[in-house]
């Protein structure tokens, strides 16, 4: 099993799911916490993507089972120095993946209620979201193909994808139940993932059971290579983020726009945030059950942010999920108490509404200008990093608001799914 190289190291975006695209005003205005979310990630992600391509000294250690392509053993090796400033250049963008899956499931939850209101069938509701799926997966091929690596990279946008290939089904259940069922799975996972198949290192036998997992115990359970595909995200454990998202979506159509449900809604995501922060704090602390093999090595500020993503362990999830419920609060409260509509052309606004557009553009600026200027990828340090990510969200900004204007032009065009 090998790690592919950090350019193929990236995030993906939950745009597939975003609402209709020519929402009316009621709608924009309700929704645009919800953008500014999404778009805060995006910035984000612009940060991870310049680091994958510009950073010479990229830390990505996060996962007790990836591999080191050069060496054959663990990527991670405990004891290894961390670097403060790469490690916290990668840290800060944790919180892109889990807040896109939730997102996702927040969006289509919205989405297609509103399309149901419309009079559309269960059977077009399917459709819809089945079409959806099928242009996140080709796109993910797409992206293969670009990446010249010679092995599927199966990473966040196959995550969303199969997720939403999941809820077709899914949705179908009560939201008690979408929201019992992704907890459930937040915590139970390691349970499973660790049993059947123990991290590289961990206990006699382990690097033979660590290579051992087939196609679709990759596709569903533990990341890795297996039959010509390397699996960075397997779904399940991302799928749990976008039932728990679909229940919030839920929660928001049910409460309505009053001013007694806004209120409501953000005491509900500031007492799930803070009750998600502290257990995370308290699980890393005990350092056993909770970090899918990637304990902490002393007690040390690093090391307590130092959390697998790859599967995405339960201090993990929690905590990024904490994160983005308190930063969802900042914004809605914002939002609520701001004179006015939101002012249509704030970045974050327009990078929220154009996510996968925007996410297709970056990588390309980055990695064309990464090649064209340094001759190479990953040929700088952070300071060059960081420049790449403002220059490339500067150059971006006017392309997201001309590719908005053009599809609320053409709601009903193919560009609906861009």
């Amino acid at each position: 099993m090998t790690q592919p190289p950090p350019s193929a190291d990236r995030e993906a975006v939950a745009v597939a799911s975003l609402p209709s695209p020519a929402p009316t005003a009621d709608e924009a205005h309700r929704l645009a916490a919800l953008d500014w979310m999404r778009g805060f990630v995006m910035v984000l992600m612009a940060v991870d993507h310049a680091s994958a391509t510009w950073n010479a000294g990229r830390v990505a250690a996060d996962s007790a089972y990836l591999l080191d392509p050069a060496t054959g053993g663990p990527a991670w090796i405990p004891g290894t120095e961390l670097d403060l400033a790469q490690f916290l250049t990668r840290w800060i963008t944790h919180l892109c993946a889990p807040t896109f899956l939730f997102l996702s499931g927040t969006s289509l939850a919205m989405s297609l209620e509103r399309r149901r209101g419309r009079g559309a069938s269960e059977r077009s509701l399917d459709r819809h979201l089945f079409i959806r799926a099928l242009v996140i997966l080709g796109i993910e091929g797409v992206l293969t193909l670009l990446s010249g690596q010679g092995v599927l990279l199966l990473q966040v946008l196959y995550a969303i994808g199969a997720s939403m290939l999941a809820m077709i089904a899914l949705r179908r259940l009560p939201t008690r139940a979408l929201l019992l069922l992704g907890l459930a799975w937040l915590a139970g996972s390691e349970l499973v993932v660790t049993t059947l198949f123990p991290p590289p290192g961990v206990g006699a036998g382990a690097a033979s059971a660590a290579a051992a997992p087939s196609l679709l115990a990759r596709l569903l359970l533990v990341p890795g290579f297996s039959s010509g595909a390397f699996v960075l995200y397997p779904m399940t454990h991302w799928l749990a983020m976008m039932l728990l998202g679909w229940a919030f979506g839920r929660h928001l159509l049910a409460r309505g726009t009053s001013e007694a449900a806004k209120q409501e809604t953000e005491k509900l995501l500031l007492f799930s945030g803070l009750s998600s922060l502290l257990v995370s704090l308290f699980l890393r602390r005990w350092n056993l059950y909770g970090n899918m093999g990637l304990l902490r090595d002393d007690a040390s500020f690093v090391q307590w942010l130092h959390m697998s993503k790859y599967p995405p362990a339960l201090v993990y999830s929690l905590f990024e999920l904490g994160l983005m419920a308190l930063f969802l609060v900042a914004f809605l409260q914002y939002e609520r108490r701001m004179r006015g509509r939101p002012r249509s052309r704030n970045p974050l606004l327009v990078f929220g509404q154009t996510a996968l557009f925007f996410y297709f553009l970056h990588f390309l600026v980055l990695g064309g200008s990464a090649v064209a200027i340094t001759g190479g990828i990953m040929q700088r340090g952070l300071i060059e990093t960081w420049l790449a990510a403002a220059g490339t969200l500067a150059v971006l900004y006017p392309v997201c608001l001309g590719f908005r204007a053009l599809k609320r032009r053409h709601p009903n065009s193919i560009l609906q799914y861009v």
